[in-house]
């Protein structure tokens, strides 16, 4: 994590006498962790290919698309809050390890959906997905801003959100070699083609899902094995000694992270409707088929990885909150040209967006988790339940798109970064004046 000249995150924890101990017995569950934020990228940016897929094999509208991220970002809401119950009372461990049995669980369920060729069963393997991943994220975020100096959480929780992006790359990869057939069928061919012969077409598009997340399932439970194996620290920080672990409603007297939830909210909303119908805007405004579609995704996501590595190296000299705000505000500006524009023009100012997106999630997070305390483990958990911004605004975008056009619902996210922009210069001047 030290790569590209940026100072290696420092690895201490506090012991309860509140001095700082080496954390080297936990190299290897530190190294699970990272993984994890691979793990769970690549589950989220394959939704995006699930859209386009499900559209597809079952004739769905956008707006019926949507439940794809409405039902997942749903899990994360609902389970964001006994994920956090379950890793204060049991530790990091016991929350990672039962996430990722989640996570292998709802992905073998796409097994039995494929063979029934049940949308609604997908659904439910999603959703438990999901809540695999609540349990995953509510652990690691506060993992990787309670080791080390706080003052360097935002950079520390940029460089393990590094991994995220890398496993977005995979996931799309997977799915545009695996999941998409590059065979698409207009209604009107539809209508002539026999209908056995229809049906086998929509037969082979769904079972086309199965496998890859078959063996998805097999390297998770991998992954449960190990963390199962090796130690994992308590996560006792020097701040927090001899302190009381606080009740989970005192997280609402805290303005800063309440703002940061609703910050989250609507970015994480933008993130996933932009990633979610780039590849029907790019077949709707530049014409191109899916797998094509497929491609501009992927440099999306390059992007966004180049951008959540040049931003931790600038947090070395420019302050997180500084630098949140100007990327929220140029990601606003080529949303909006994006929703105004179309074309292929359009397409180009919607891809750049991705690289101003990259350090939004986790800057958002920490700036949330400043000044918590005791109350670390609880704040994150409402963060993590803002994620339903993705099921929300997702659908919103869905709407939109049925009825006025997928270009103009780029619109939605492009409001969504004014709300972070805001967050970002509200928090910027509280700190000037602290």
């Amino acid at each position: 994590m030290a790569a590209f000249g940026a100072p290696a995150p420092d690895l201490t924890v506090a012991t309860t006498a509140g001095q700082p101990r080496d954390t080297r017995r936990y190299v290897p569950a530190l190294v699970i962790t990272v993984c994890l934020f691979f793990l769970w990228g690549m589950a989220n940016n394959l939704n995006d290919i699930l859209i386009a897929q499900f559209r597809k094999a079952f004739a769905l509208s956008d707006f019926g698309t949507s439940f794809v991220q409405q039902v997942f970002y749903l899990g994360y809401f609902l389970l964001a809050v006994p994920a956090s119950l379950v890793m204060r009372r049991y530790g990091y461990k016991a929350s990672i390890v039962l996430g990722l049995l989640l996570y292998g669980t709802g992905a073998l369920l796409f097994y039995p959906a494929a063979a029934a060729s049940l949308y609604q069963l997908f659904l439910l393997g999603l959703f438990v997905i999901a809540a695999g991943l609540a349990f995953l994220e509510t652990s690691a975020n506060p993992l990787m801003t309670e080791i080390g100096d706080p003052a360097g959480a935002a950079r520390r929780l940029n460089w393990a959100q590094a991994a995220n992006p890398l496993g977005a790359i995979t996931g799309i990869l997977i799915g545009r070699n695996f999941i998409l057939s590059g065979i698409e069928h207009d209604e009107r061919a539809l209508a002539t083609m026999g209908t056995a012969a229809r049906e086998a077409f929509y037969r082979a598009e769904v079972q086309a899902i199965a496998g890859p997340y078959v063996g998805i399932a097999a390297v998770v439970f991998l992954f449960a094995v190990a963390a199962a194996l090796v130690p994992f620290p308590a996560g006792t920080v020097a701040s927090d000694a001899g302190q009381p672990a606080g009740r989970f409603a005192d997280v609402f007297r805290r303005p800063r992270l309440i703002a940061a939830v609703v910050a989250q909210f609507f970015y994480v909303g933008a993130q996933v409707g932009v990633w979610s119908y780039t590849i029907r805007y790019a077949q709707a405004n530049a014409g191109m088929a899916e797998r094509s579609g497929a491609d501009a995704l992927f440099l999306s996501l390059v992007l966004f990885a180049s951008g959540r590595f040049l931003g931790s190296l600038l947090m070395t000299r420019v302050a997180p909150v500084r630098l949140l705000s100007l990327f929220a505000g140029v990601a606003l500006v080529l949303t909006a040209l994006a929703g105004i524009g179309g074309g292929w023009w359009g397409l180009a100012a919607l891809v750049a967006a991705s690289f101003f997106m990259s350090i939004q999630f986790p800057t958002i997070f920490a700036l949330g988790m400043e000044g918590l305390g005791p109350l670390r483990r609880a704040g994150a958990s409402l963060i993590v339940m803002a994620i339903i911004g993705g099921a929300g605004l997702t659908a919103l975008m869905g709407l939109v798109s049925d009825q006025a056009g997928i270009t103009t619902a780029m619109l939605v996210p492009a409001a969504s970064f004014a709300v972070v922009m805001v967050f970002a210069l509200t928090a910027a001047r509280h700190k000037e004046q602290k």
